[in-house]
């Protein structure tokens, strides 16, 4: 999943790791837990396997000839001058390779569990609006199974305080259906991506 999430944030634009970590934080909130030592090994395999690729930064571009004695020499020693102990930020951009494994990952029906659902829902603008309805629907079904499920299956125990968090379970998959229903019906008016 978190191949996809990289991918899916350099299909807008090409970024530094740091970025990546930050935008992922934001996006997915902080339970998912996004480290550097999760972060940088995605980033290198996708690099390895051509779906992404380093890009120099704007700062880092070297000096462009001016046709100037004085500034072609300028140039020549900012381009000769050693490296200082500051690091350059690798940044990252999708490659057309990677756009194919982004929109092969955004449509697999495999695995959609909670987390999956979310991060593939932060993307969904990039599927056909046909995906997009049937990605809903698939998550509708799953809602009503479990719904359905936890309505047989009422808790007999005597315990308040478990009795009370089952019961929060159903009504919060209750209100996601709800929301589901919504995003459907968004989806079938047309208004899915655009708005």
């Amino acid at each position: 999943m978190l191949e996809l999430a990289v991918l899916g944030l350099l299909s807008e634009q090409p970024r530094h790791g740091y970025e990546l970590k930050k935008r992922l934080s934001e996006t997915l909130g902080p339970l998912w837990g996004i480290s550097f030592g999760s972060l940088y090994p995605a980033l290198r395999r996708l690099e390895r396997n051509g779906a992404i690729e380093a890009v120099e930064p704007a700062d880092r571009a070297p000096p462009v000839a001016t046709g100037s004695v004085q500034g072609d020499l300028a140039a020549a020693r900012l381009r000769r001058r050693p490296r200082t102990g500051l690091r350059t930020r690798k940044a990252y951009r999708i490659t057309p390779s990677g756009e194919q494994l982004f929109d092969e990952l955004l449509a697999d029906e495999r695995d959609d569990d909670d987390r999956s659902f979310a991060l593939k829902l932060s993307f969904c603008r990039h599927l056909t609006a046909a995906a997009r309805l049937a990605f809903l629907e698939r998550r509708r079904a799953q809602l009503t199974q479990r719904l359905a499920k936890s309505r047989r299956n009422p808790t007999r125990t005597t315990d308040r305080y478990t009795r009370s968090l089952l019961e929060h379970r159903a009504h919060s998959t209750q209100h996601d259906l709800e929301w589901i229903e919504e995003l459907i019906a968004l989806e079938r008016d047309g208004e899915g991506a655009t708005a």
